[in-house]
């Protein structure tokens, strides 16, 4: 939608300076001078429409610097904002594979303790069958 604003306001422009400069010469043209005042003025008309055109290229530069800037002001920040996502990220998975080596090591522990359990029982059974 923006961009159909510009292009309106752009085509806008260029009308407006074409329509001043076929006005001027059609002006110029009917008006009872000499040649060289005619010469002298489509001379400084011309200058004149040239200044007015470097202007709006001036502003047009400035334009698209601005817009330039600020596509880069926000891909910047939406690049923190990724990074900060994948730190986040990053430290929630480190909590959690921490928490599975934790349950983990007790896991292992009480199958430690399962299998001493175990060991005892075999060797009390043993002893407890060669006395009989």
């Amino acid at each position: 939608m923006e961009n159909n604003k510009g292009n309106l306001a752009k085509g806008l422009v260029i009308g407006f300076i074409a329509g001043s400069i076929v006005g001027a010469i059609i002006a110029l043209l009917y008006a009872p001078k000499s040649g060289k005042e005619l010469r002298a003025d489509i001379k400084s008309k011309g200058e004149d429409l040239l200044g007015e055109a470097e202007q709006y290229l001036a502003r047009a530069r400035e334009k698209a610097t601005d817009i330039i800037n600020e596509g880069k002001a926000r891909s910047e920040k939406l690049i923190a904002q990724a990074q900060q996502k994948a730190e986040t990220i990053l430290k929630d998975a480190e909590q959690i594979l921490s928490a599975a080596k934790e349950k983990a090591g007790q896991v292992s522990e009480e199958a430690g303790k399962l299998k001493s359990a175990m060991k005892a029982g075999i060797e009390t059974y043993k002893s407890e069958r060669g006395k009989s």
